[in-house]
């Protein structure tokens, strides 16, 4: 039934001996996540956030894994829709939030930068329709002395669409904290001008599967160019996803993209690896260009 309903209204699935060993793995998982929360097996790792003209790391995006005793380190394609599904994508926000938020603190007064490192979290279409969203970023900042600005919360362009009046007011309540919004995953969703007007956004992120053909053919990066172009009018910072080549660096450069990330420069990192960092490059990343690769 559970099959059938997910693959749309309206039809039957028969029955097949793998759908119990699926179901029973699901509801295995579903136990060992509800044991995660209360024993705290979350870990938070970050990626860095790369100014593409000069190198300088402008900050980090918290990213979150699962320390499974049995199964080794999780990545949250693993574990997230199950969290969604089941409601424990609140608590493990929240402490992914705050993880954030503190590790943020940390970063600033052992490497101050200006402008001050930033750091950036992500939020699930269950925490933006929760009640106790904003109290729990208000408090994530208090508790950490972070100051509001430095903090960047990304949501995807889907996250309105459930009740699109009250997220949006959601959004704007968070803003009045003075911390900033960004839109994750650009291109993938329902874009438009109208959509981004309504929505108290600061940051552009554009969709890795856009970058992944930067740098080749002309007709292949007319659409990063079309976001990079648009975010520029909308005076909205743009950050280029998954960067993997310096051909794709030199493009975004020369398209006159601001901020990337992506394996090009770092992969996600615990934060013992974060500070050894930044205590290396004194705040920067060597830049390779295609030429000097080739």
């Amino acid at each position: 039934m559970y099959v059938a309903k997910g693959r749309g209204k309206g039809r039957c699935d028969v029955y097949e001996p793998g759908m119990q060993a699926l179901m029973v793995e699901r509801l295995t998982l579903a136990g060992d996540l509800q044991r995660a929360v209360e024993r705290g097996e979350f870990v938070v790792h970050y990626q860095p956030l790369v100014e593409l003209e000069t190198g300088r790391i402008a900050g980090f995006e918290a990213l979150m894994r699962w320390q499974h005793p049995t199964r080794g380190l999780l990545q949250p394609l693993a574990f997230i829709p199950l969290a969604e599904e089941t409601g424990l994508i609140l608590p493990i926000g929240r402490l992914v939030l705050r993880e954030a938020c503190r590790q943020a603190r940390r970063l600033q007064l052992a490497h101050p930068a200006e402008p001050p490192l930033t750091m950036a979290v992500n939020l699930s279409v269950s925490q933006i329709h929760q009640g106790a969203l904003v109290d729990d970023v208000a408090e994530a900042l208090r508790e950490s002395a972070l100051a509001p600005e430095t903090l960047i919360l990304e949501i995807t362009e889907g996250i309105v669409l459930r009740d699109a009046d009250a997220a949006i007011e959601r959004l704007h309540e968070l803003k009045a904290l003075g911390i900033r919004l960004a839109v994750d995953d650009f291109g993938t969703g329902y874009s438009s001008l109208s959509y981004l007007r309504r929505l108290p956004i600061d940051v552009l992120k554009i969709d890795k599967s856009f970058v992944d053909d930067v740098g080749g053919p002309h007709s292949e990066q007319a659409l990063a160019q079309v976001i990079i172009e648009m975010g520029r009018t909308l005076r909205l910072e743009v950050v280029a996803e998954g960067i993997e080549r310096p051909e794709q660096l030199s493009q975004l450069r020369a398209l006159r993209c601001e901020f990337g990330q992506g394996y090009y420069f770092a992969a996600a990192m615990d934060a013992a690896a974060v500070h050894a960092l930044l205590s290396a490059g004194g705040g920067f990343i060597r830049l390779l260009s295609a030429e000097a690769a080739a």
